[in-house]
């Protein structure tokens, strides 16, 4: 048996994957002809046949199963490899790409980049707000390094720091409804009254949809604060962020009508980036400052929301509305 390629073995794991040799040379970006030529090169070294190739679909033998199987792992050193040799490549990169999303405390994480760019004097920050799925088109579109914002953390090409839990409140200002606030309300109810929502700025991904009510008049702002102030002037009602409301919910400017039918939501906010491209120097930086520094934002938040549950549920003892 001679020695094999790496390249080889890449060809056949591709056909395997891609289910034939011109599906495998796309994702290769390799000519038919290559990748054929790379696979029967593999078969004649190891001595084995890989491939059966009699039917429409090529299908891997008994012994190209097995192959297969086994090279998995020299696959993924080799791909991790690779990645390391390119950060090595990289050298201290002149930007870095930070997307901010709409749900997140921007006073905390302005100071937490402010903090750590003003120590990397050579790397500048392009610093752009995103809403709904937008944070998520750009990084996956390649156009931003790393997003703050909520991920799917099903998706295996993230890797993500858990940063604190958002949770989302449907709220009215007082004389806005001309019925009692009570945990009874339904979606039914608030579909006669404007309803606030955020303007997804995302180009080209499918719409996705938080709380939207069928039928409903619609207010379309482009960030949470100017959706706070629409609600907070009686113009409309809608969900938001429960650290932007804590003081209003506090005084009475703001009535949650949280409840069995309206019940709101709960966020996990997190900083994610691609894990399957390779990552520079001040990036992986940042990427280790944050995570060093989660605990505390975390902190800051949650103890807030804490207070104005307690202040909620001792309200409602007392027979009060919150």
């Amino acid at each position: 048996m001679s020695a094999f390629t790496l390249h080889d073995l890449q060809c056949f794991d591709a056909v395997i994957r891609a289910g034939g040799f011109q599906a495998a040379a796309s994702v290769l970006h390799r000519s038919h002809p290559a990748v054929f030529a790379a696979v029967a090169r593999l078969e004649s070294q190891l001595g084995l046949s890989l491939l059966d190739r009699s039917g429409y679909r090529v299908q891997p033998t008994d012994a190209g199963r097995s192959l297969h199987r086994r090279a998995q792992g020299l696959l993924r050193e080799a791909e991790q490899l690779r990645s390391h040799a390119a950060q090595l490549a990289m050298g201290e990169e002149s930007e870095l790409r930070v997307v901010i999303g709409d749900l997140c405390p921007r006073p905390q994480l302005l100071a937490l980049l402010s903090g750590f760019f003003s120590q990397c004097p050579g790397t500048r920050l392009h610093l752009h707000f995103d809403a709904v799925t937008g944070p998520w088109e750009r990084l996956f579109d390649g156009d931003a390094d790393l997003i703050v914002h909520r991920i799917d953390k099903t998706d295996p090409r993230l890797e993500w720091i858990d940063l604190c839990k958002v949770p989302l409140l449907p709220v009215v200002a007082p004389g806005l409804l001309p019925f009692p606030i009570t945990r009874a309300i339904t979606p039914t109810q608030m579909r006669d009254f404007t309803q606030c929502v955020m303007r997804d700025t995302a180009r080209h991904s499918p719409d996705i949809n938080y709380f939207m009510i069928e039928g409903a008049h619609q207010c379309v702002v482009a960030d949470q604060s100017m959706k706070k102030e629409v609600i907070l002037h009686g113009m409309g009602w809608g969900h938001l962020p429960r650290f932007l409301i804590e003081r209003e919910l506090h005084d009475g400017r703001l009535h949650s009508i949280a409840g069995r039918h309206l019940p709101g939501g709960t966020e996990e906010l997190v900083a994610a980036r691609r894990s399957d491209r390779p990552q520079g120097p001040v990036a992986n930086r940042l990427w280790d400052y944050i995570r060093a520094r989660a605990p505390r934002l975390r902190a800051e938040l949650e103890p807030a929301a804490s207070s104005v549950r307690k202040r909620a549920s001792a309200g409602k003892r007392r027979g009060a509305r919150v």
